[in-house]
């Protein structure tokens, strides 16, 4: 909501049934997991692309959800705010340790966060393939892409999207 400060937003999901200082204290501490403690009482629009989507997540994760379900939460960014986001939802993931189902069409972002990556077909949806990844956390961007298991994990799910829709990169 343009309108609410990011304070005001994360606590929206919290209105209803949660007591005023349990709810601040909550949203709060979330807010400076992520690293927007400071930054409290700016507007969406002072924010950047980034520090958004972060207020995003703390929104979701301010009920304490089991799940957490992310449909392409970084396709608009640019690619290095973009890696520096996958960054951050690992350090998430980390600091809580939430089951997060996470949808995205890159390769690379679902082998660097995934511990498990479900390959789908175009229509009609169809799982073609379930790789498991054990590759060693925290991951980052300077090291875990030249793992030889990144690699040819990435090679072997690029491969078999390739196989699975008919078409030839």
């Amino acid at each position: 909501m343009p309108w609410l400060t990011i304070l005001e937003n994360a606590l929206l999901p919290l209105r209803i049934g949660w007591r005023q200082a349990e709810r601040d204290g909550k949203v709060r501490e979330l807010l400076a997991k992520t690293g927007l403690g400071g930054f409290e009482d700016k507007y969406p629009y002072e924010l950047s692309g980034g520090m958004q989507q972060r207020a995003a997540i703390c929104r979701a994760l301010a009920r304490d959800p089991k799940v957490l379900l992310m449909d392409e939460p970084f396709g608009a960014l640019d690619a290095l705010t973009r890696e520096r986001m996958n960054v951050e939802l690992q350090d998430i993931w980390q600091a809580t340790r939430k089951t997060i189902l996470l949808i995205t069409h890159s390769i690379a972002e679902s082998v660097f966060l995934g511990d498990r990556v479900v390959v789908m077909s175009p229509r009609p949806g169809r799982v073609l393939g379930d790789f498991p990844i054990a590759l060693p956390r925290p991951r980052r961007f300077d090291t875990t892409p030249g793992d030889p298991e990144y690699l040819r994990l990435t090679r072997e799910i690029r491969s078999l999207l390739d196989r699975g829709t008919g078409e030839t990169p």
